[in-house]
């Protein structure tokens, strides 16, 4: 029955997606970074830009937030990703771009039980006003962006290709991205589809 209800919220939840899209430029791979000296302030009270979380290859950023089924599917990968990350000398940070939450499920208090809940090993940020993620034209929690050293976006989309269980991964889209970057190779699978809820961005 608990999977049956989840799977109802998962579908209303990706329903919503369409609806509450607007009209965004489209970052297209290739593309350079904006507002990469901006600072975010972090769940830890330490301020934070894109820059300074870059590590010599790159940086990965996740849009993400605390309540989305999609993200309390994932998150569990978190950690490994960032150790990943790490062993190839890529920077990682998870952005809350939910400004329509932030006096709510998405506050920074919120942010900070969640990060502390679940072990967070990387820098989550409040992007203020939605900034980044309008600038990003990010979709979905969680939505991916890998960018190399020079800020050069190599892969967006979604972790890998399986929301439900790390056990049923197939294809770990980002770990392979990350690999394939950091060993200065082209990204193979350089784009894929978002998959999560709307991000709750603000609209004017």
């Amino acid at each position: 029955m608990k999977r049956m209800i989840l799977l109802v919220t998962l579908i209303f939840t990706a329903s919503l997606y369409a609806a509450a899209q607007v009209h965004l430029p489209d970052f297209k791979l290739g593309g350079k970074a904006v507002m990469t000296d901006v600072k975010m302030k972090d769940v830890s009270g330490k301020e934070y830009s894109l820059n300074d979380l870059k590590k010599a290859n790159g940086l990965v950023v996740i849009f993400s937030c605390n309540t989305c089924p999609f993200v309390k599917m994932w998150e569990g990968r978190y950690p490994e990703i960032k150790k990943w990350a790490d062993e190839h000398q890529v920077g990682m940070v998870l952005v809350n771009s939910n400004y329509q939450k932030r006096d709510g499920v998405d506050s920074f208090e919120a942010m900070k039980e969640h990060a502390k809940e679940h072990n967070y090993t990387m820098p989550y940020v409040v992007d203020k006003n939605s900034r980044l993620a309008n600038a990003f034209d990010a979709k979905t929690t969680p939505h991916v962006f890998l960018f190399d050293k020079d800020f050069t976006l190599v892969y967006k989309g979604a972790i890998d290709d399986s929301y439900q269980s790390a056990d049923n991964v197939k294809s770990p889209y980002l770990k392979n991205a990350i690999s394939q970057l950091a060993a200065g190779k082209m990204v193979a699978k350089n784009e894929t589809p978002p998959v999560g809820c709307s991000i709750k961005r603000k609209l004017d």
